[in-house]
């Protein structure tokens, strides 16, 4: 008999899925530090473009937002400045990310935040079956399907990849 994978315990986004009655499934990994979504794509033996990232990140007036991207693109803050109406968008230094998400950097998901964001989403994304995504806590992803951030977070598509 397979052995069972242990349950990982509930994070805020988790919390978030599960009220709403969101399927997701579990994909705890090994964190390592600047590892990123290549590392877990990797580890996890997925595609990296199938790996979200979730990017805190910040206008000329330093109102946050967040950008959901593949984990082998990088974003383009020019055309997503363009896109949204900003003048400039810049990443968040991490304790600000903290604060904004409520999550630590590198655990960071678009569920549960403790700030309501703008979401935006790389509109490639919505175009897979399945995403895996940080389930708000390092070292652990969830799968869904990429159309509940549109359906749940009224995440906008945009068009702002960058090859890595």
């Amino acid at each position: 008999m397979p052995k069972k994978q242990p349950r990982i315990s509930e994070t805020p986004a988790t919390q978030y899925l599960r009220e709403n009655k969101i399927p997701f499934t579990e994909h705890p990994y090994e964190y390592l530090d600047h590892g990123g979504a290549q590392h877990s794509a990797k580890v996890l033996g997925l595609d990296p473009t199938t790996v979200i990232k979730t990017l805190v990140m910040q206008d000329q007036d330093a109102k946050p937002l967040i950008v959901l991207m593949h984990g082998n693109r990088t974003v383009s803050t020019k055309a997503l400045a363009r896109q949204i109406g900003a003048k400039t968008i810049e990443p968040c230094h991490p304790e600000t990310a903290t604060r904004h998400s409520g999550y630590q950097v590198g655990g960071t998901s678009p569920f549960g935040t403790r700030k309501q964001m703008p979401i935006y989403i790389e509109a490639s994304i919505l175009e897979l079956q399945k995403i895996c995504i940080n389930g708000g806590r390092r070292g652990f992803l969830v799968g869904i399907d990429p159309q509940v951030c549109v359906q749940l977070l009224g995440a906008k598509p945009v068009q702002c990849a960058l090859a890595e």
